[in-house]
């Protein structure tokens, strides 16, 4: 539920289309009193009476609707004393109304994919649900009904104030956020931008109710705010629900007082030094730039993609090529006032960091001496910009895109910011690089004396509407149809193949905005005996695919996708390989071409197989001393009683490090030469394509390519788990997991297989209403995450049932006890009729809204080739839990578990368990 120093892709994406801009008469219609201010690509603006701005973009290609309320606060906001208040507020608001008593029960009945999310400009709710007008009806009234009337309790402070800390405790884990926090802290001397989201745990642990209240009241009004719809609606009616919703909330008689702190020129480089138990180091490097709306920022963008691009960046190429890191990253923090620009590098425990250091710097900071050039920044932009069109293709993307935008000033900036990136020259980011990123601009070194003084002063924005006066849009993309996403329409519309070379294929053509589409592609290998001792081998093969092929290296394919506005992730295990596409109806040939090159003719080159064993090794090395990571392995392995070298086995970490120590590049090879080949292989296209020219390319790109070895699928049929107590220790690490793991004699195809899933998903899924979640964080607020899950085999008659908790290490044993009380309530008193019924509403909505998604309906369609089904395995399963009563369900659950089932596992740092 919150932004922390994380990477905002969202920020920097917006939409590549040619679009027009429409002026209107400031004439407020009597009937509704909302008046349209203006339209930009199908985005309608419009204000209330009271100060609300609406922005509206309707999408009738989706059958679901995302509602989006955005206010105009966040951290920057806080006051001393308060900081985290944005954050812990955004909690306090999911807990109610007079009207709305139980929100989170509310969301999980409507089946609604629901977050609230805090950073530094703004706070947003949202939720994407199926598009009724019950759900939209219920969406605006819930929305605006917390927007002013939310309990804001002091005995839900007191609870969900323990969460927060939990929340805290777990980021005080991560090296990189904890680093970079230091480092945020050190650049900013004045300005909150220096502090991060979640706050300090003394504010957190010790606020007033009186002081949240307060600023509750003065930034959850009408005027500090804009509501965002987004999906399939109708304008005119929505906009009465709007007005007969929102509008009814006065417009306040406060003012808010605009923030006037800037922050000043640096003086001279910074460096901070974390020094904590783990197992990797981290360098970074962070510079001062504009604000997001300043002109400076689109060849700001570019500049971070040309030196931190995998793998075509200079930073790839000049540290982690030279073995200085195992991995490089930048991104920029674009936000209403100034920012930065980070550039990261991790680096293995046995490096000498300084020389990285040196190499990094130099890297950065020696632009003036090695010019951009001019091929660099036509791929840097040919990345961004495929980005921003493909994210342009969903409403759901763009309603919650909006929120970032909007945190900078104006919902336009996406708009302008995509014209500017168009623009930007070789030119420009040469001279915001030799600008920004200079010594004295840098927050990383010690303190040393200049002899002379040197400053970067910042450009601020001075006026975000006059800059935009006047601004013209361009036409909105295709549109597509209105698709209904019942199982019955899905098999109706789709065409099942069987190409010469035996692979399976299913078509489901469908016009789709932006001409999207999507492409799902799996594969099996191998049998049992064929693969024993393969497992690291196989994964090998698998992840390095994308690392080159036959005729492109590493950057060249990047590259090529690139041109080719492709976002494609292929890779594989021991078992399987899988590839997955998202691109336009003009360049689907042309990508599944390349797709084809990648699978059946990788590289595998010497120099890509040493960076990758490197990573993995760091990879590996991070996890040892990280509690969930820890935990969780172990219930891998407890879910898995198989000998080692089995293809189902799970290896401690310890055995990962070593057997990818033994890998040889050789034996990388000879298992892509065996195993990999169309003789199980299955596709999926989905959107808008040609269905003539896409078989013939598919018949083309199967054909003569066939394994080496037979395929038998690896059973994995139930076996009776023994029960055990596994603890682990990891000292001075601030957050513990809880874990509990048993294994069910329940497939996916078993009579009881509907009853488990409804029974797990009022167990602990759902959104925050679950009976772990409702026992765990609302009730004793011991855990900020809280839940069970239930992985049912689509072939054996088998299942792993597990439950967890985040927590603190002393509350370790305190989240056992809650656990198994609620198992023996579930037991002893069962589900309620409400219950039932609730959760049957969410859990099916919420299955209807991921058939609206074309790419996990792709996936679906593939797994259904694989499985020899189709959409009405779904549409029964979907019935058999409609049918099911409160005594089945609860008849089911009592068969299939007991408090004593469960093997509990534990993770954290067991010194501060509460005894």
């Amino acid at each position: 539920m919150i932004k922390q120093w994380i990477k905002q892709p969202s920020i920097t994406l917006a939409a590549t289309l040619i679009f027009t801009i429409s002026t209107f008469s400031t004439s407020v219609s009597a009937e509704n009193k909302i008046e349209k201010i203006t339209e930009v690509e199908g985005i309608s603006e419009y204000k209330l009476e009271n100060g609300l701005q609406v922005l509206l973009f309707p999408d009738q290609t989706k059958e679901t609707v995302t509602v989006n309320v955005t206010y105009h606060v966040g951290s920057k906001h806080e006051n001393y004393g308060e900081t985290g208040m944005a954050h812990l507020l955004e909690h306090l608001v999911f807990k109610g109304t007079p009207k709305h008593k139980d929100i989170p029960a509310e969301l999980s009945s409507h089946g609604a994919r629901p977050n609230g999310t805090t950073w530094t400009d703004r706070t947003n709710y949202f939720e994407t649900f199926a598009a009724t007008e019950e759900n939209i009806d219920w969406a605006l009234s819930m929305e605006s009904d917390r927007m002013v009337n939310s309990f804001i309790a002091k005995k839900d402070l007191d609870s969900e104030m323990t969460v927060v800390r939990n929340e805290f405790e777990r980021g005080e884990n991560s090296p990189f956020r904890i680093t970079l926090q230091r480092m945020m802290a050190a650049a900013f001397e004045w300005h909150n931008y220096g502090k991060s989201t979640i706050g300090a745990r003394a504010d957190l642990e010790n606020v007033p109710i009186d002081r949240l209240q307060a600023f509750y009241k003065k930034y959850y009004q009408p005027d500090n705010a804009t509501l965002i719809i987004a999906g399939k609606f109708d304008s005119d009616a929505i906009l009465k629900k709007i007005n007969n919703t929102f509008g009814k909330i006065p417009k306040p008689s406060r003012t808010i007082n605009p923030l006037y702190t800037q922050e000043p020129a640096q003086d001279g480089e910074r460096e901070v030094t974390v020094r904590r138990v783990g197992d990797i180091q981290l360098l970074g490097a962070m510079y001062h730039v504009p604000a997001g709306s300043h002109p400076d920022f689109a060849a700001i963008d570019v500049l971070n993609e040309v030196l931190s691009a995998t793998p075509g960046g200079r930073l790839h190429k000049a540290v982690v090529e030279k073995k200085l890191a195992t991995t490089t990253s930048g991104f920029n923090f674009q936000w209403q006032e100034p920012g930065v620009a980070i550039f990261i590098a991790q680096v293995d425990k046995a490096n000498n960091i300084a020389e990285t250091r040196d190499a990094m710097l130099s890297t950065l900071e020696g632009i003036k001496t090695s010019p951009i050039t001019s091929d660099e920044v036509e791929r840097a932009k040919r990345t961004l910009l495929k980005n921003i069109k493909l994210s342009f293709n969903s409403s759901q993307s763009i309603a919650l895109n909006l929120s970032e935008w909007l945190g900078m000033g104006d919902w336009r900036l996406q708009f302008l910011n995509r014209d500017r990136l168009e623009k930007v020259t070789a030119e420009d980011v040469q001279r915001v690089a030799t600008k920004y990123i200079v010594q004295n601009n840098r927050t990383l070194g010690k303190f040393l004396p200049a002899e002379t003084p040197e400053r970067v002063e910042i450009p601020q924005v001075e006026n975000v509407s006059k800059m935009l006066e006047g601004y013209k849009g361009r036409e909105q993309v295709a549109q597509g149809e209105a698709f209904d996403p019942s199982q019955d329409n899905i098999d109706k519309r789709t065409q099942i193949l069987t190409l010469k070379s035996g692979v399976k294929a299913a078509l489901l053509p469908k016009k789709t905005r932006g001409e999207s589409v999507v492409v799902s592609l799996s594969m099996q290998m191998g049998d049992e005996k064929s693969l024993f001792g393969l497992n690291t081998v196989g994964r090998a093969a698998g992840a390095m695919l994308m690392r080159g092929s036959k005729n492109y290296t590493r950057e060249q394919l990047k590259e090529a996708f690139d041109k080719l506005e492709a976002q494609v992730s292929i890779g594989g295990g021991s078992e399987y390989a899988y590839a997955s596409v998202n691109t336009t109806k003009t360049n689907l040939n042309e990508t599944l071409k390349l797709v084809a090159e990648v699978l059946q003719q990788p590289s595998y080159t010497e120099k890509e197989f040493e960076l990758y064993k490197s990573e993995q090794k760091v990879a590996i090395d991070q996890q040892l001393q990280d509690p969930q990571a820890i935990a969780f392995r172990a219930f891998s392995r407890h879910q898995s009683p198989f000998p080692k070298g089995h293809p189902n086995y799970t290896p401690t970490f310890e055995e990962a490090l070593t057997e990818l120590d033994a890998l040889t590049l050789k034996e990388v090879k000879a298992f892509h030469q065996k195993f990999y080949g169309a003789n199980q292989l299955q596709i999926t296209v989905a959107g808008d394509f040609d269905q003539d020219v896409i078989t013939n390319t598919l018949e083309e790109i199967t054909s003569n390519w066939q394994s080496k070895a037979s395929y038998q699928r690896v059973e994995n049929p139930y076996k009776e788990l023994p029960v055990k107590v596994l603890d682990f220790n990891t000292p001075d690490k601030e957050n513990a997991t809880f874990v509990a793991s048993a294994s069910l004699p329940v497939g996916e195809n078993h009579q009881d297989a509907p009853a488990l899933t409804i029974g797990n998903y009022m167990l602990g899924g759902g959104f925050l209403n679950s009976r772990l979640a409702t026992r765990l964080r609302q009730k004793d607020g011991l855990s900020y995450g809280a839940g069970s899950f239930l992985n049912l085999s689509s072939q054996d008659e088998r299942a792993a049932l597990g439950a967890y908790a985040i927590c603190a290490p002393q509350n370790l044993d305190k989240v056992e006890i809650g656990f198994k009380e609620e198992i023996a309530r579930l037991i002893k008193d069962g589900f309620t009729a409400e219950e039932v019924e609730s959760a049957k509403s969410g859990l099916l909505q919420g299955r209807k809204v991921s058939r609206s998604q074309d790419r996990e309906l792709a996936t679906k369609l593939t797994s259904n080739l694989r499985l020899d089904r189709t959409m009405q395995f779904s549409k029964q399963y979907e019935q058999a839990i409609k049918n099911l009563t409160v005594d089945d369900i609860n008849k089911v659950m009592r068969r299939y578990i007991s408090v004593d089932a469960f093997t509990i596992i534990k993770a954290g740092d067991m010194s501060k368990i509460e005894k």
